[in-house]
């Protein structure tokens, strides 16, 4: 039991709770990638670093997710 830190009276009781929340490896699983060389002009490359910086990102995943954004819409329904 705590104790309260003005005076020698326990807070309440207390109890150990278990861990139930994933690894934080488990919460972004990986998927399977191809890497690829791909030439982008300078103002794209800029953008999105510059954007990927201010909400604490990597550029690469913004564009790969753009990618497979636009994939995603054209895909034709197997």
């Amino acid at each position: 039991m705590r104790k309260n830190k003005k005076s020698d009276k326990p807070i309440g009781s207390l109890q150990k709770v278990v861990d139930f929340l994933p690894t934080p490896a488990k919460l972004l699983p990986k998927e399977s990638l191809t890497k690829i060389t791909l030439t982008v002009d300078d103002d794209t490359v800029y953008f999105f670093k510059s954007e990927a910086k201010s909400l604490g990102t990597k550029y690469q995943k913004m564009m790969r997710e753009v990618l497979k954004t636009y994939a995603g819409h054209f895909k034709k329904s197997s």
